[in-house]
């Protein structure tokens, strides 16, 4: 069984205007979730950075991230800056999601060339080392195939020692490998190989193929599994007092077996306290104690947070 306490986070991208961003910012810390995530996308949602400040301005304790930054859409001293200085103005509260990409339609709605994922997963390697050398004391320099630094002093420094904390979202193996070496939280995620959320993605989300995620990662981060904190983002929420008819309806749509769901940590079905015996029951498998909603369940979902918080 995991020693981690739970803790949850709210994945939101939308509002009509500032004040509906930082009333759910105010509603998700008065409710107990540790993080509100922006995703970042070129459909129609916020900005990620600008989101972010905005929210940890309206709040206090709420933690602020990214689920997660694109590593294509922007040059790494440039988010670096700008991530630090969300670190600096939050007073330390700033979570750092960033992965290589994956939606084959923002790149080809942007222009932004789509690279085999070999090279963008390169490039984001490549650009962890940046982000933690600038946010580190004195100047830095880089000198690989994708990026070139020479003696930047990453200006201004974040609170948090010895970075914001990083997470990597991972589900291949060689994203899993980088994860168990670099991040401080990572992310347990299905596979996004086809550029689009597809059945494959699906059938990467049962409770058998997380296990072997998690033996991956164990394996790789050696002595350093025991300091990375697991994440799990629950796209699927439904809390019902008709656990079975609900599962079956939402078995069919993802394409699995309700048997499926009834074991899968992406789907979350049933009443509050069946939900929470599940996160547990997930927890004591593979040590998932961080789990992530998305922001249209954060009232039904508020008693589990309630229930599951620092336990």
């Amino acid at each position: 069984m995991s020693d981690r306490r739970f803790r949850f986070g709210v994945q939101a991208h939308q509002a009509a205007d500032g004040r509906v961003w930082t009333d759910l910012a105010q509603r998700a810390e008065e409710l107990g979730y540790s993080t509100l995530l922006v995703m970042d996308h070129f459909g129609d949602q916020l900005g990620p950075v600008p989101a972010m400040t905005a929210a940890a301005a309206a709040t206090r304790e709420l933690r602020v991230g990214s689920l997660v930054f694109d590593n294509d859409y922007r040059h790494p001293v440039t988010l670096a800056k700008d991530i630090a200085t969300v670190d600096l103005l939050s007073g330390g509260r700033v979570e750092f999601g960033l992965g290589a990409g994956w939606m084959t339609s923002d790149y080809e709605e942007s222009g932004i060339p789509l690279d085999p994922a070999p090279v963008r997963i390169d490039r984001m390697e490549e650009a962890i080392a940046i982000f933690k050398g600038l946010w580190a004391p004195g100047p830095f320099s880089h000198d690989g195939e994708h990026y070139r630094i020479t003696d930047l002093e990453g200006t201004p420094k974040p609170v948090q020692h010895p970075h914001p904390p990083v997470l990597i979202g991972a589900g291949g193996k060689r994203m899993l490998g980088i994860a168990a070496r670099e991040a401080d939280i990572v992310g347990i995620n299905p596979s996004m190989s086809a550029g689009a959320i597809s059945r494959e993605a699906a059938l990467d989300s049962t409770a058998a193929a997380v296990d072997g995620k998690v033996e991956r990662l164990r394996e790789r981060a050696g002595a350093r599994f025991d300091d990375i904190e697991l994440n799990i983002f629950s796209y699927a929420v439904v809390v019902t007092d008709d656990r079975q008819s609900v599962g079956e309806y939402v078995a069919g749509r993802f394409g699995v077996t309700p048997a499926d769901i009834d074991a899968m940590p992406y789907a979350l079905v049933g009443s509050p306290g069946e939900i929470a015996d599940d996160l547990r029951s997930y927890r004591d498998r593979w040590g998932t104690s961080y789990f992530t909603i998305m922001a249209d369940a954060i009232e039904p979902f508020a008693p589990v947070v309630a229930e599951l918080t620092g336990t």
